[in-house]
């Protein structure tokens, strides 16, 4: 049995967010293949929460050979996606130092249904710790037409940049 939503996300109006792929853009370093994030459509501070999506799309790098007839999102580019909502949060909010957050780990993840092409992955992610400039756990949902397919704890870490590379 699947936890309750931290959020209802049939709240929110996912053909109007209020931050689209060029607002993410100016955050979040990813690009091309590694973009999992479509929009924002709610960011609460006081709630330390934040409501996202990632329209899944045919052309997808992964289509072709995950499952071949079958297209299956890949469960770690669900992860990485909700990874990259938390890590928008973290970074606009200003709660960790560094050039950008990475990804640090995963703890209790659990798959509950699939995402294919054509879908529209919406990403629900709320502070469960943060530690000021050493780590950011928070603990985010998946849903498919408002059934979640995945849940579990992303920890982002601050990164620098080396110099002179």
């Amino acid at each position: 049995m699947p936890p309750p939503p931290i959020v209802d996300v049939t709240a929110f109006d996912y053909d109007r967010p209020i931050v689209d792929i060029e607002g993410i853009r100016a955050v979040l370093p990813q690009r091309y293949e590694m973009e999992q994030l479509s929009g924002i459509v709610h960011i609460d501070p006081d709630q330390q929460l934040i409501v996202g999506f990632k329209d899944v799309g045919s052309d997808e790098f992964w289509v072709r050979g995950h499952m071949p007839g079958f297209p299956l999102m890949p469960g770690v580019l669900m992860c990485e996606a909700a990874a990259q909502l938390s890590s928008y949060f973290v970074t606009v909010q200003g709660l960790l130092s560094g050039d950008f957050v990475a990804f640090g780990g995963l703890e209790d993840v659990k798959f509950r249904g699939v995402v294919r092409p054509g879908d529209r992955l919406v990403l629900a992610a709320k502070a469960a710790e943060i530690r000021p400039g050493r780590r950011a756990k928070f603990y985010c949902q998946g849903f498919v037409n408002g059934r979640m397919v995945f849940e579990g704890t992303v920890i982002g870490l601050p990164f620098v940049k080396s110099k002179g590379k």
